[in-house]
């Protein structure tokens, strides 16, 4: 016989633990912060452990409810997902995918009709980040992200390389004969400012100094260089069609080879038929680029362990 399930206490915990602040979490149960505020004490008291941290900066979840919490995440949100399901009258499964803003622009949604056309039943539901995502507490099928595949607890695989370049206005272009001519200009920086240094490295200049406005958001930052505000370092790739309407321009062919785009997911779990379907797709749409170069794709999961298998064909977007 099973033991009776506090599933009140737990939910109240799961939302609590998801917003750190009893009052969205009454908010979004709608009950009230008192009622949260007991529900916890009382899953405390039957589990013997302290769930939370409470001081006058909010709360934190102690060790014991940082490991509690992925667990009932994905159980609540499998929950939830399966009664999403019949929200539209009939069986559907929920996919949700958070994408970096730039690939989502970039590459993903001119593309999502082909995917749709071919899987009337999935309800595909789109999110847009800044690279920074929490795939389990957002409840999150798929992330797609830029860096190296190392983010912990998730398993990664290679969508496209993602080569960065400068890019200014055919105007500022014009300005530029040489790599160093681009200190004279104000160089805008996203949230990865060290990926500046690697190009200028790769161009042979090994000691400069940065000045540029910071911008949390590349896709932002791309567009204060179409308003002519200074050079942008940016994945070239996803901004071909600014490149082709001459918006933009890239000065220099050189490249900084820093990361690319990752769909990403929790390790270890099982994965649904919308997520094989849409797994499939995206790696199908990723085709060669014919630049001849050699590519990596790997998987790669928690801790950073990467394994590398080498292609013959680069593995670049279109």
């Amino acid at each position: 016989m099973r033991a009776t399930i506090p599933l009140n206490a737990l939910r109240a915990f799961e939302a609590a633990a998801r917003h750190l602040s009893f009052t969205r979490a009454a908010d979004e149960l709608c009950v009230t912060q008192t009622a949260i505020s007991h529900q916890v004490k009382g899953l405390e008291q039957r589990l013997g452990i302290p769930l939370f941290r409470r001081s006058n900066r909010g709360l934190t979840l102690t060790d014991e409810g940082l490991g509690i919490a992925p667990t009932l995440f994905e159980a609540f949100g499998a929950i939830d997902r399966l009664f999403e399901q019949f929200d539209a009258g009939g069986l559907h499964e929920i996919l949700t995918v958070s994408a970096v803003g730039t690939f989502a622009v970039g590459a993903l949604f001119e593309r999502l009709h082909a995917f749709r056309a071919a899987h009337p039943v999935v309800d595909l539901r789109i999110l847009t980040n800044n690279n920074k995502v929490d795939v389990v507490a957002e409840g999150l099928d798929y992330a797609i992200r830029f860096g190296d595949g190392a983010w912990h607890g998730c398993e990664a695989e290679l969508i496209c390389e993602a080569p960065l370049s400068p890019l200014c206005t055919p105007e500022l272009a014009k300005q530029l004969h040489e790599p160093a001519d681009l200190l004279r200009l104000p160089l805008l920086r996203s949230y990865r400012p060290q990926d500046w240094l690697t190009w200028f490295k790769s161009a042979g200049l090994d000691t400069v100094n940065l000045r540029g406005p910071l911008f949390d958001s590349s896709l932002i930052m791309v567009q204060a260089a179409i308003r002519g505000e200074g050079v942008a370092l940016a994945p070239y790739g996803m901004f071909r069609r600014e490149i082709a309407a001459g918006q933009l321009a890239r000065p220099f062919p050189i490249e900084a080879k820093v990361g690319g785009y990752w769909l990403t997911w929790v390790k270890a779990r099982p994965r649904t038929s919308a997520m094989q379907a849409f797994h499939k797709w995206l790696i199908g749409a990723c085709l060669d680029g014919g630049s001849g170069e050699v590519a990596v794709s790997r998987v790669a999961s928690s801790g950073g362990q990467l394994s590398a298998e080498r292609s013959s064909d680069g593995r670049k977007w279109h």
